[in-house]
């Protein structure tokens, strides 16, 4: 790769700066010479032909958007002189081939997972203790510290032990940890095939509508479902929307096999919340003692289902991170795996490409209609999905939906589109799958693992914690400078790309040996390792 300057597509009218370029500097893209006439930063965009007022920007061999005033050749594309536009669509299948990766290098290969008695596979092994409403969020934090404290799941919380030291600065006196602190560091699991308890909160289940009340037992069911559940404890209140036979009911729908163990404890029935939390851990501490028993076993790689987010993003997303991801999306739909792409508003401008893709016109309508839908409902209350760039991602070059959503589309590599779920529909069908969420990057998160993803793969080029409760989440960073800035929230640099170390199928295939690993429970992630446990349920109203 050029490592100064790339054209996407030869049929773009804009190049991608790989670097600052200076005014007068001579750039080359494949046989176009040109001279920069003013400063293009880093991951922006310039014009490599004179363009005017209403002339399509394209990128990625599509519309990204539209000139509002003339942009001579070797100016820099900025909000100043463009504005969101997307090529229409057509509704009715493209001719549409697929050529599969040479899979050869992987089809023997094996993770080790949790064997679920309904066939789903997990990469880890969690007990979920969880609320049906806000009113036990406490009752969950009041559980968590006791479970955690005892099985040997807590850390000592750093920033605790600093400020413990400023204590002592300010008597004059010098810190020493105390034989409780060092205890905590050294303490031991008690169930050595359990990975973690996994305690959610949130803030509905009542007081809401009936329709978000039922969505969040359709979630939690899935959450239960998931194959890195072992089994579950619910806390109830009793009076709420969110009832526990909702949950069952919704679970029932998706369960197959012997059930998990689901333990409901709900505090108005049981009276003191002493009665409650005691029952509560009594009936929990059995199931763990059964969910120790499963442990670890060979599987093969068809076994992973692979979500794919990014959050952060930058004008490096669509050119390295992506689609490394889309390499590896390919291989898994390949070898018989589940990718699922998620992020609707993302998608914005990359709509034809998908329904070509689509391996039936009936799920290609559906797609189209889950979109206008969306959108719709996000332009009554004055926004849309031409709103979704934030302002991290302006500043560094995603100018407009359509540019993003080109790039962010990459995700999906280039394999048929096999299913398309609504919010809370659990996967059924290998290959790629179009799910429906928010770009906001814990709902959209959220949503993955509740559908079944049993690994999340995150791209990010400014760096976000993100993470979620039960499915681990790989960051994976667009740029070498990101990697080198915040190292304790990456686990893989796909800045190899741009810097031409890499190409997008040697770093796709050395992201896929990560994923091996952590699922195998070899390498933890980073998010886990700094307990980013994020879990925020989409309400369905205007989240982009």
């Amino acid at each position: 790769m050029n490592n100064t300057t790339l054209l996407l597509d030869p049929s773009d009218n804009v190049g991608v700066a790989l670097s600052n370029l200076e005014s007068g500097q001579k750039v080359s893209l494949n046989k176009l010479e040109l001279e920069i006439q003013e400063f293009v930063a880093a991951k922006h965009k310039f014009a490599i032909q004179d363009l005017a007022a209403g002339d399509d920007i394209l990128m990625y061999g599509t519309i990204v958007g539209e000139a509002t005033q003339a942009i001579p050749k070797g100016y820099p594309i900025t909000l100043g002189n463009i504005q969101h536009k997307t090529r229409q669509y057509d509704i009715n299948l493209g001719h549409f081939t697929w050529t599969p990766p040479d899979i050869s290098e992987w089809k023997n290969k094996t993770f080790n997972g949790y064997i679920r008695p309904d066939n789903q596979v997990g990469t880890a092994n969690y007990w979920l203790v969880l609320p049906l409403v806000f009113c036990e969020n406490t009752n969950i934090k009041l559980l968590q510290e006791a479970f955690e404290n005892a099985l040997g799941f807590s850390s000592p919380n750093p920033y605790e032990l600093h400020i413990k030291k400023l204590i002592s600065g300010l008597k004059s006196q010098k810190y020493t940890e105390t034989v409780a602190e060092k205890s905590v560091k050294t303490s031991s699991r008690i169930f050595e095939n359990i990975d973690g308890i996994r305690f959610l909160t949130h803030d509905l289940g009542c007081g809401g509508t009936r329709q978000d009340s039922e969505t969040l037992c359709v979630l939690l069911a899935g959450y239960i479902n998931h194959p890195n559940v072992a089994g579950a404890t619910v806390l109830s209140l009793g009076c709420q929307n969110a009832q526990a036979s909702i949950l069952l009911e919704k679970l029932s729908l998706i369960q197959k096999g012997r059930p998990k163990p689901v333990i409901i404890c709900d505090q108005q029935q049981e009276g003191t919340t002493d009665q409650l939390i005691k029952k509560a851990i009594n009936e929990t501490f059995d199931g763990l003692v059964e969910a120790n028993k499963v442990s670890r076993q060979p599987v093969p790689l068809g076994k992973l289902v692979v979500g794919l987010e990014c959050g952060g993003s930058d004008g490096f997303s669509g050119i390295s991170a992506n689609p490394t991801l889309g390499r590896v999306s390919d291989l898994i739909v390949a070898l018989g795996g589940i990718a699922i792409l998620s992020e609707f508003p993302e998608l914005c401008g990359a709509e034809q490409n998908l329904i070509n893709r689509c391996e039936t016109k009936a799920l290609a309508e559906k797609f189209v209609h889950l979109m206008e839908t969306y959108n719709a409902a996000a332009k009554r209350v004055g926004s849309g999905f031409d709103m979704n760039p934030s302002p991290g991602n302006i500043k560094d070059g995603l100018l407009t939906d359509a540019i993003k959503s080109c790039g962010a589309a990459k995700k999906g590599g280039t394999a048929p589109i096999s299913d398309i779920l609504d919010y809370t529909d659990y996967v059924k069908t290998p290959g790629l799958n179009l799910l429906c969420t928010p770009g906001n990057d814990v709902e959209s998160t959220t949503g993955l693992a509740g559908s079944g993803a049993n690994i999340v793969l995150f791209t990010t080029g400014l760096g976000t914690p993100t993470g979620n409760p039960i499915c681990p989440v790989i960051k994976v960073s667009t740029n070498h400078k990101l990697t080198q800035r915040m190292p304790d929230i990456i686990d893989f640099n796909a800045g190899t790309v741009i810097s031409g170390e890499d190409t997008i199928e040697t770093c796709g295939d050395k992201l896929l040996d990560l994923i091996i690993q952590v699922a195998s429970g070899e390498v933890k992630t980073k998010a886990e390792q700094n307990k980013n446990f994020d879990f925020i349920p989409w309400k369905r109203g205007v989240s982009l």
